[in-house]
């Protein structure tokens, strides 16, 4: 239920979809007499808000200290005992269809898995990820697509430990601990983007899953791209609704109890 709810909420509050809504009602009350100096506002209100967010650096102030929350993994050359990777890499729809893993913005969360496997040649790698589909299942989990893209990328299949119920972070780190049961004091590496690893390690530790952060997909870190504006509007409102996003996740995730903190950082 928590799923479903989440999906269809943020459809109307992503703040691309939000101002857009904002823009159509506002030109549908212009066209009636009674209430046309408040629609004209309305859509005024909302044609600016959409150029102004999605031009300026706004969206990147707001995803960057979700970024540096957590600091770059510094290799000390420290053994681990595991590696586990969440989903978010892989265009499901399009793997389904075409029969081969097609990878989005968020591949480097899947190349830095292969980086690890190969610097860790020992340990094994949970995949997690399961059907992003509202209505039914989808034949071919996350999960399932990024073990064919790592095994085609030069990774071991026996290897990979294949987590494919989840459907959300939280189920994420439940379902991970589940499929692999880590002792006390081991150390897993966590592998995800970095505007989403304090809420991931947040739920990690609430699952009861300690693990070491090795943040990736950087996108508003190690360049200019944390203080220049975009070259369209759609760039910049697809970045706002990413970060929109995570802030709205981490306080819904603690009002339900499904984090540790509202902002999780590192441990002194």
């Amino acid at each position: 239920m928590f799923f479903v709810l989440s999906k269809v909420a943020w459809f109307v509050l992503a703040p691309s979809n939000l101002m857009l809504i904002a823009l159509v009602a506002g030109l549908a009350l212009a066209g009636w007499a009674r209430a046309r100096r408040i629609g004209l506002g309305l859509a005024w209100t909302a044609a600016a808000a959409l150029a102004i967010l999605g031009l300026t650096p706004v969206a990147s102030l707001l995803m960057n200290p979700l970024e540096t929350r957590f600091p770059v993994y510094a290799e000390t050359g420290a053994p681990i005992d595991g590696i586990v990777v969440l989903g978010g890499a892989i265009a499901q729809d399009a793997s389904i269809e075409l029969g081969q893993p097609v990878v989005n913005e968020a591949a480097d969360r899947l190349t830095t898995a292969v980086i690890l496997a190969g610097r860790h040649p020992d340990v094994p790698i949970v995949l997690s990820g399961g059907s992003s589909s509202l209505i039914g299942a989808d034949r071919h989990t996350e999960a399932q697509a990024m073990a064919d893209a790592l095994v085609a990328m030069g990774v071991a299949p026996e290897r990979l430990v294949i987590e494919d119920r989840s459907q959300n972070t939280f189920q994420n780190a439940v379902y991970s601990r589940e499929a692999v049961g880590p002792v006390p004091g081991s150390r897993w590496l966590l592998v995800t983007s970095a505007w989403h690893m304090p809420r991931s390690i947040g739920v990690f530790r609430r699952a009861g899953f300690e693990v070491v952060p090795y943040p990736t997909d950087f996108r508003t870190v190690g360049g200019r791209e944390g203080t220049s504006g975009f070259r369209s509007i759609s760039a910049g409102l697809q970045r706002l609704d990413v970060a929109a996003r995570e802030w709205v996740g981490l306080l819904a995730y603690r009002l339900t109890g499904r984090t540790d903190a509202l902002f999780p950082a590192p441990i002194p």
